[in-house]
């Protein structure tokens, strides 16, 4: 589709320039493009030219080019006149039209290899010989980002995405899934991982201003050979779900700072289970109201520090304390303890990545 529409921005714009009409048909006389209103009425003699060993006649003051993509006959293109300069701007516009085929086909072939490496589909020795047909640097430092929107299957925010990235084009823009919108970027040498936050900030305002949209932005670890393509896009896609499980207040996320949500992201079901059950037996720690998870929540970020815990909270000191021990009481962990705190830290981060998970059906 998005080929056709290139067909026809081209023939209008040649009609624009030569004040005449065109029209381009498929081997089966099928209108590609055209600005002729009646072009149906010339499908007979396109399929008579098809089947002619000549290359150009004049039917019906139309002049017929054949058009091949190497050896096979790909499209008919008719130009109105019978004059000899209609004649160079008819075989001028079969040529262009000729070396949009092989470009299109060229960027369609990269962008179906660089899928294939993504998602692991090819043996290595095939991948770095179909890098080097396609002209694709096989050892340049790379990185794979995964972008995601609040909306699913948005043609907007990846036309957004190509727009920003139109002037790289050693870059790869595409997508696997419905959901997310992949970009391998190629690095310079001096580009280093403030770079990619900075580019993934670029990204998330982008996407809010032009396509208002929320959107997350993971990126991996950078890789300097093409087959690791697959392995940073992993490490994005896992940085996705671990910031939107345990960051969700922020939109960007790297792979080499996520953590102990690395960890639990990787523990089974199962196990994550036992762990809450052997913890807090009847209850899991997400079960406080509020208040009280907000008041722990602020404990930990001012690392167990009663009395700078209860200025942020506007509370007294024996406000906080009561609500510690209160604590205390239900799970039996006093988190004025540094294990206790680690344990139910920890705790809460697993229920979280439960939830998440249940509700993602996976």
């Amino acid at each position: 589709m998005a080929y056709n529409q290139m067909l026809q921005s081209t023939i209008e714009g040649v009609k624009s320039i030569a004040r005449t009409d065109l029209c381009v048909m498929d081997t089966d006389a099928n209108v590609i493009a055209s600005t002729i209103n009646s072009a149906d009425e010339y499908r007979n003699s396109v399929r008579a030219f098809v089947d002619s060993p000549a290359e150009i006649q004049v039917v019906s003051g139309y002049q017929y080019f054949k058009i091949f993509d190497g050896s096979q006959l790909e499209y008919i293109m008719l130009i109105r006149g019978d004059s000899d300069d209609i004649y160079t701007i008819g075989k001028l516009v079969a040529f262009q039209i000729q070396n949009l085929i092989s470009a299109y086909k060229e960027k369609f072939d990269k962008e179906n290899f660089i899928k294939n490496v993504l998602l692991d589909n090819m043996l290595l020795v095939d991948v770095y010989n179909k890098a080097k047909k396609l002209h694709i640097d096989a050892e340049a430092r790379r990185v794979v980002f995964v972008i995601e929107t609040n909306k699913e299957k948005d043609s907007n925010a990846m036309d957004i995405i190509k727009s920003l990235f139109a002037g790289h084009s050693k870059d790869f823009i595409t997508a696997v899934d419905e959901k997310n919108i992949i970009l391998v970027k190629e690095m310079k040498e001096d580009e280093d991982y403030e770079d990619l936050d900075r580019t993934a900030k670029m990204i998330v305002d982008m996407l809010g201003s032009e396509a208002m949209a929320n959107a997350y932005v993971a990126y991996g670890n950078i890789i300097d050979k093409i087959k690791d393509i697959s392995k940073s896009y992993k490490e994005a896609k896992m940085a996705l779900d671990v910031g939107k499980i345990f960051h969700s207040e922020k939109n960007i996320s790297a792979y080499n700072r996520l953590g102990i949500g690395r960890l639990i992201y990787q523990l089974p079901i199962p196990l994550c289970k036992m762990f809450i059950d052997e913890v807090f037996p009847g209850m899991t720690p997400d079960e406080f109201d509020d208040e009280t998870l907000l008041t722990i929540n602020k404990f930990f970020e001012n690392s167990l520090n009663v009395s700078e815990t209860a200025r942020q909270l506007y509370i007294h000191r024996n406000t906080l304390v009561y609500r510690l021990d209160k604590v205390n009481k239900a799970t039996g962990l006093d988190l004025r303890v540094f294990e206790d705190a680690i344990t139910f830290e920890i705790a809460l981060m697993v229920v979280r990545y439960m939830r998440y998970m249940e509700n993602n059906e996976y």
